[in-house]
């Protein structure tokens, strides 16, 4: 099946148990899951796609360790490009770069996560704008599946089973 034969269906439901119900119950089906809405985080549904680990996390540990090995170099080349000796210490005092190579840290690292956010979910879509319904920020929940043409009916009666509303996207 080609892709331009792919119809998207979009079933809107009242309430968080029947969308729950119907994300278990299209799993084994033929049809493909491609997107669900929510007005607000839903845990139940989250378990009920059993969605892998993401992998933002590993944007910030690395944004963390760069931050960290950042602003220890930063420390250390300005304390050696100035040479300012006080009281006799070293012109490299470890202890006290810490505090700098800490606080870049959280720097880096919130800007790791940010940028593993826009690539990881590959932000900004427009495109997806069309499976969206403005109920979905208030209290309706959303599931956009995709079937072929000829099953077409056949998805929207189901969306319509488990009680949503159900209509062809273009």
């Amino acid at each position: 099946m080609s892709d331009h034969d792919e119809k998207l269906i979009l079933g809107v439901f009242p309430d968080e148990e029947k969308a729950v119900s119907a994300i278990e119950a299209l799993k084994p089906l033929s049809w493909k899951l491609d997107r669900v809405h929510s007005p607000f985080p839903s845990h139940r549904i989250l378990e009920a796609l059993k969605l892998k680990k993401s992998r933002v996390g590993y944007f910030t540990l690395a944004g963390g360790i760069l931050g960290f090995l950042f602003g220890l170099a930063l420390a250390i080349f300005t304390a050696l490009r100035w040479g300012l000796i006080v009281s006799g210490k070293p012109i490299v005092s470890m202890i006290p770069f810490f505090i700098v190579g800490f606080e870049f840290t959280i720097l880096f690292s919130v800007l790791g996560n940010v940028i593993g956010l826009l690539i990881l979910n590959r932000l900004p879509k427009y495109e997806d704008l069309e499976t969206y319904d403005p109920r979905f920020s208030s209290d309706h929940f959303g599931i956009v599946a995709s079937c072929g043409e000829r099953d077409q009916e056949g998805l929207i009666n189901f969306f319509r089973t488990h009680g949503g509303e159900a209509s062809a996207l273009d």
